[in-house]
């Protein structure tokens, strides 16, 4: 369904409420990723070109209701305001005057617990508070669109309601893998645990040609085809799923890749030993950390074709060197590949950025892991859902 676009909607000289997603990383007060707050950029200077006035709404973090400084988004409006070269004002109450503020960015909406309530009358009182600030409302944080929220979903029923660029630009990259993938369309799915993905590959296994399979969910998948996974990460109650799904597979003539070696180790440390092992050779005091090197050229060949590639999940626990050699060879393939390319958000992103990668070496790159993955298990999502044009 079309939904209700901010580049056509021509908003000038308006005081415009914005949601934005900057629940970015955080350590010791310090921003260690803005790739989030870049990402909203394009969104705000579009409304600042047309001489609207913005009032940001996001969240940072899980302060359940109640107000924690550490989770103020004081960090935010500080390099909101370096990045825009103007002041960001941070405003912590409703009263206080910010009339002549181009932009301003209220303080973390979760800490009211009415915004993520699971009583719609809670969420719409607090909606009905941000209604006299603005004239419309845009919804540019696709991070929560998957939720029921009052900056997400209430207050688009309250205010003329519009997507953002950032928004338009996510929709129209899922919809191009889900409904009109061109082929060979190959998924790469990586991650800890096969029960986090399992819908997602349910949805898209008829959809697609070849599904590479790493990362942490290897060994469920290698437990069901008999062999012995020592100490690596498994889940035993997903086994017979699994055995399932790679029969589906077959009957459906589709290729399930699975990894023929991996990197061994016996505790997960940047110190610790490493070895590379067939999958048959994996000992019962040793975990499976990374894909190892014959299982990467496989699939190099695999995706040397392929014209549409939606990667989530790393290939290994890539946040140690040792460990990284996978994740950081998919992500290398992907970055030369001629075919559309869509980065599935959360730690497939994440990596990308810590591997400094360029990021226009990949067709789409989503800032929501979780929007993200409910969008390819084929669910509809409720933020952008009360942004289609018949509602």
């Amino acid at each position: 369904m079309p939904i209700r676009k901010l580049a056509a909607a021509n908003l000038k000289n308006q005081r415009v409420l914005m949601r934005a997603d900057f629940n970015v990383p955080m350590k010791n007060g310090k921003i260690t990723d803005d790739g989030r707050i870049l990402a909203a950029l394009p969104t705000i200077k579009l409304l600042l070109e047309n001489s609207n006035k913005i009032i940001l709404l996001a969240h940072l973090g899980r302060p359940k209701g109640e107000v924690k400084p550490e989770l103020s988004l004081a960090p935010i409006a500080e390099r909101l305001a370096q990045l825009l070269e103007i002041n960001v004002k941070l405003v912590t109450d409703l009263t206080m005057d910010f009339a002549d503020e181009k932009v301003v960015l209220l303080e973390n909406v979760r800490f009211d617990s009415r915004e993520t309530s699971k009583v719609a009358s809670d969420r719409m009182e607090l909606a009905k508070t941000w209604v006299p600030l603005a004239e419309s409302y845009v919804s540019d944080g696709f991070g929560v669109v998957h939720r029921e929220q009052a900056s997400v979903t209430e207050i688009a029923k309250l205010l003329p309601s519009f997507a953002g660029l950032l928004i338009e630009k996510e929709n129209v990259a899922f919809e191009r893998v889900l409904l009109n993938p061109q082929r060979p369309y190959a998924v790469i799915m990586g991650g800890s645990k096969v029960s986090d993905k399992l819908k997602v590959i349910e949805n898209l296994l008829p959809k697609v040609n070849k599904l590479l399979v790493g990362g942490g969910m290897t060994y469920t998948f290698l437990a069901a085809q008999g062999y012995s996974v020592g100490k690596s990460l498994l889940e035993e109650e997903m086994i017979e799923s699994v055995k399932k799904l790679l029969q589906r597979a077959v009957e459906m003539n589709i290729e399930i890749l699975l990894p023929v070696d991996v990197v061994v180790a016996k505790e997960i440390s940047p110190e610790v030993d490493t070895e590379v092992k067939l999958i048959s050779e994996i000992s019962s005091d040793e975990m499976g950390l990374d894909i190892g090197p014959a299982t990467i050229r496989l699939y190099q060949a695999a995706l040397a074709d392929a014209k549409t590639v939606v990667w989530n999940g790393p290939m290994g626990v890539f946040e140690l060197e040792a460990f990284s050699g996978g994740t950081r060879a998919i992500a290398e393939t992907l970055s030369t590949l001629s075919a559309y390319t869509v980065i599935g958000g959360g730690d497939s992103a994440a990596a990308i950025r810590k591997f400094q990668m360029a990021e226009e070496s990949f067709s789409h790159i989503s800032t929501g892991g979780g929007a993200s993955l409910e969008l390819l298990e084929g669910k509809e999502l409720p933020g952008l859902r009360v942004l289609e044009e018949n509602e």
